[in-house]
């Protein structure tokens, strides 16, 4: 399975959020571009221990079964609910949310797993550093596959 701790894994994603423009169209969802980019960087927030959504009390009953969409190798479903935290509906300046994305990923990646969050995913629980390796990248890779790329 594909991981941002990979390099050239890392590499692939930012390629792919450089050919994004403010003019990509999404496939699917409600989200435009710059949105998508700074959802993107909230739930980078979330795996670099900068933001803690508390656990949903549906994640607590079910999240640790379901456990397995977030790294598995199965693309994730379109229309997928997210954390309600990170949902964002306005407006976003489309330049400034994708190099603040880049670096997020830039940075997350030179971190390495050692820096990785050890707090509880808010639905799918606890997490080790390469199920949240893994989970980043199916997560960029899905929202990509959105816009087009």
């Amino acid at each position: 399975m594909k991981s941002i701790y990979d390099p050239v894994y890392l590499e692939e994603i930012i390629t792919r959020i450089d050919h994004l423009s403010s003019n990509s169209k999404r496939q699917w969802g409600k989200m435009n571009v710059a949105q998508m980019l700074a959802h993107c960087s909230a739930f980078q927030d979330i795996a670099m221990g900068e933001s803690s959504p508390k656990r949903s009390w549906l994640g607590i009953f079910v999240g640790n079964f379901a456990k397995p969409i977030f790294y598995n190798e199965k693309t994730l479903p379109k229309n997928m609910s997210t954390i309600p935290t990170i949902l964002i509906v306005n407006d976003r300046d489309f330049s400034k949310e994708k190099e603040k994305l880049k670096q997020k990923l830039l940075q997350f990646h030179a971190d390495g797993p050692e820096k990785c969050t050890t707090h509880p995913h808010s639905f799918f629980g606890k997490l080790t550093a390469e199920q949240w390796g893994k989970g980043i990248y199916k997560h960029l890779d899905h929202h990509l596959k959105q816009f087009g790329l």
